[in-house]
């Protein structure tokens, strides 16, 4: 733990699943807001643009929870290369993030993203020495079939535009194993703020392809979208220093229902039926992967 100004800021993962699993379905809820601002706004403006001026205002939760945790001391990089791993793979994820929710369906994309907690749980013995028993490894063998069905790998049906968000679950599987690591040692401000002006100067660099002036109303809207991600972002990195990844990570499956609610209302979006059944594989092994955690979670506190 450090001190600053009279207040404990805890490095070390505490042991508190459910306050974590709240983090991450609380922050799953406001970036999947997010993803549907992101949508209609860079169907008029440049990726690299919006996501510079989309960061200006993530810096703003980023500010209140830096004077609410103790003072600008909490922003203090300790591991500036596991940072710079996380910047870098964060960055790549979101530019193909938004790229693939400009040509695919916002449900659609989300629902193949859900491979991450499977990579993550594939993952997670050999680069968080967190255990994976032969029932998990099913359960991720399942989620992985039902990827497929979504994909339609047939030679009349395969959907190369469908590798893209698959491409986004892998790296989000390797950030959160690095966000895991890094919460040992800085805090969640500081690992935000460092990702936060990573993207916002790697939009800043697209200038010199062409930037459009922003409407003013445009501009509330990317003010939306910054304190939407912002908050989001900084609520799943504290629900993976508050619990196991394996634990945490699968309560994103519930950012499927608000996509497809906010894909149909808005763009009238329906998923169709390989989409449905494949995402009741994915769900359904995530879900088993959960009640496996919980009940090894539980014998080892019975210990």
């Amino acid at each position: 733990m450090i001190r600053m100004r009279g207040l404990l800021i805890r490095l070390t993962s505490a042991p508190a699943p459910v306050k974590g699993i709240a983090c991450m379905a609380g922050g799953g809820f406001l970036l999947t807001l997010n993803d549907a601002v992101s949508k209609w706004l860079t169907a008029e403006y440049p990726i690299g643009e919006f996501l510079f001026l989309r960061g200006l205002f993530i810096m703003v939760p980023i500010a209140i929870v830096t004077r609410w945790s103790g003072g600008i001391g909490v922003l203090r990089i300790r591991d500036f290369r596991g940072q710079s791993v996380r910047a870098v793979l964060t960055t790549t994820s979101t530019y193909l993030f938004i790229f693939a929710i400009g040509i695919m369906p916002l449900a659609d994309v989300i629902a193949i993203v859900f491979a991450g907690p499977l990579f993550l749980t594939a993952l997670a013995p050999f680069l968080l020495s967190e255990r994976v028993g032969w029932r998990r490894w099913l359960a991720v063998i399942a989620g992985f079939v039902g990827i497929l069905v979504m994909m339609r790998p047939t030679p009349e049906t395969w959907r190369l535009v469908a590798l893209v968000p698959l491409m986004v679950a892998l790296l989000a599987a390797f950030r959160d194993i690095v966000t895991r690591k890094l919460s040992f040692v800085d805090t969640s401000p500081a690992t935000l703020c460092f990702t936060t002006v990573a993207v916002m100067l790697s939009g800043l660099a697209t200038v010199p392809l062409g930037w459009k002036p922003v409407a003013w109303g445009d501009v509330a809207l990317m003010a939306v979208a910054g304190l939407l991600v912002g908050g989001a972002h900084f609520l799943m990195i504290e629900s993976l220093r508050l619990g196991e990844a394996a634990l945490v990570v699968p309560f994103r499956y519930a950012n499927l229902i608000w996509a497809t609610i906010l894909g149909a209302l808005i763009w009238q979006d329906v998923p169709d039926r390989w989409m449905v059944a494949g995402s009741v594989l994915v769900i359904a092994s995530g879900l088993y992967i959960l009640r496996r955690e919980t009940r090894a979670l539980a014998s080892r506190k019975g210990r």
